[in-house]
C-alpha cells in the first residue's frame, strides 16, 4: 500500500479530508467544507492553497515553485522556524531555518460540521540537532471553517532554554501590486531591511511602487489587504506575534530568484505573522509558545 493510501486508510474522510500525491510526488492533504477548500503539503507542513467558494485563490504560489525533498516551496504559507532570515551567527546554515524543508508527521484529523482540522508534528532528530542543538516538538494545526486558521505551537522538550524567531510566511494573491493597499499598520514603527535596518514610521496605508521588505515592530493588531481588482478585503488576524513583515521583491530581486517568475511580483504580496528581529521568544524547558494566523475574506 502506498503512503497516500495508508494515510487515507488511517486519517481520510471521503469528500472532506483526502490525502493525494502532489507535485513532485509529495503527499498533500486536501480539506473541503461547505464554504471552501485548502491544501497542505506534508513537506514543510506547508499550506499550499486556500480558496473560499466563489473567490479567486487567496494564497499565491509561484509557477516556478520547486516541489522536492530538501527544497523550500515558493508561495502559500511556509513555516519559518527556528530562526527568521539568516541564522544569527552562521550564514552557512539554511535561511529561515529548517522546518520548511522537513517531512512532517500526521497526528490527527478532526471533522465536525463545517470544521476540518489537520494536526501535524515535527520533532528534533540527529539532522536537526546538527544545525540547532535543542530538543523540541512542533505542532501545526490547520483548521478550515469560515476562515483559515494556522497555528504553530513550539514545545521545549529538552533541559535547556532556547530562543526562537519564526514566521507564518503568508503569500497572498492580488489582482495587481499597483492596485492594493494594506491597512492596520498606520503609525507603526518598522525596520527597513533594504536600508540597513533603519527604524522608520509608517505614514498611512502601505502601497507599492518599489521593493518593500519591512519588519513592523510592536504590533499585534489585524492587517487588512484591500484589493479593488478582486473586489475583496483579506483580513489577517494573529496571536502570539509582536511583529509583522511586509514584502514584495519588485523587479530586480524577482529576476534574481530561480523559483520566482520575472513578472510574478505583480500578482503577490507577503503579510507575515512573525516573531522577528527583537521580537524573540525564549522558551524554557517544559514550556511552549503558540503563533497563530487567521485569514478571512470580507467584501469591500
Amino acid at each position: 500500500m502506498s503512503d497516500v493510501a495508508q494515510l487515507n486508510a488511517q486519517f481520510g474522510v471521503p469528500g472532506r479530508v483526502m490525502f493525494v500525491e502532489g507535485r513532485g510526488g509529495l503527499p498533500v492533504v486536501e480539506m473541503v467544507n461547505g464554504v471552501g477548500k485548502t491544501a497542505v503539503s506534508l513537506h514543510g507542513g506547508h499550506v499550499l492553497s486556500y480558496e473560499p467558494n466563489d473567490q479567486a485563490p487567496v494564497l499565491w504560489m509561484s509557477q516556478l515553485a520547486e516541489f522536492a525533498p530538501g527544497k523550500a516551496i515558493r508561495g502559500g504559507i511556509p513555516v519559518i522556524w527556528p530562526w527568521f532570515g539568516s541564522h544569527p551567527s552562521d550564514s552557512s546554515k539554511p535561511s529561515h531555518g529548517f522546518a520548511r524543508r522537513q517531512l512532517w508527521t500526521v497526528q490527527g484529523v478532526e471533522v465536525s460540521g463545517d470544521r476540518r482540522r489537520l494536526t501535524l508534528s515535527l520533532s528534533d532528530s540527529p539532522e536537526s540537532r546538527a544545525v540547532w542543538p535543542y530538543h523540541f516538538l512542533l505542532t501545526l494545526q490547520v483548521t478550515l471553517d469560515t476562515a483559515l486558521h494556522v497555528e504553530l505551537a513550539t514545545s521545549n522538550t529538552g533541559r535547556t532554554p532556547f530562543v526562537i524567531t519564526q514566521a507564518l510566511h503568508s503569500y497572498f494573491a492580488v489582482s495587481h501590486i499597483d492596485n492594493i493597499a494594506i491597512t492596520g499598520l498606520e503609525q507603526c514603527a518598522y525596520l527597513d531591511q533594504l536600508d540597513e535596518m533603519r527604524r522608520k514610521r509608517q505614514l498611512g496605508a502601505i502601497t507599492f511602487a518599489e521593493e518593500v521588505d519591512r519588519i513592523y515592530i510592536e504590533t499585534t493588531g489585524d492587517c487588512v489587504l484591500d484589493d479593488p481588482g478582486l473586489n475583496r478585503k483579506v483580513r489577517v488576524a494573529k496571536r502570539g506575534s509582536g511583529s509583522t513583515v511586509v514584502w514584495n521583491p519588485w523587479v530586480d530581486k524577482a529576476q534574481r530568484m530561480a523559483d520566482f517568475g520575472n513578472d510574478e511580483y505583480q500578482e503577490m504580496v507577503c503579510i507575515e505573522t512573525t516573531n522577528a528581529a527583537d521580537d524573540q521568544v525564549t522558551i524554557l524547558p517544559g514550556e511552549g509558545h503558540r503563533l497563530t494566523a487567521v485569514i478571512s475574506v470580507e467584501p469591500r
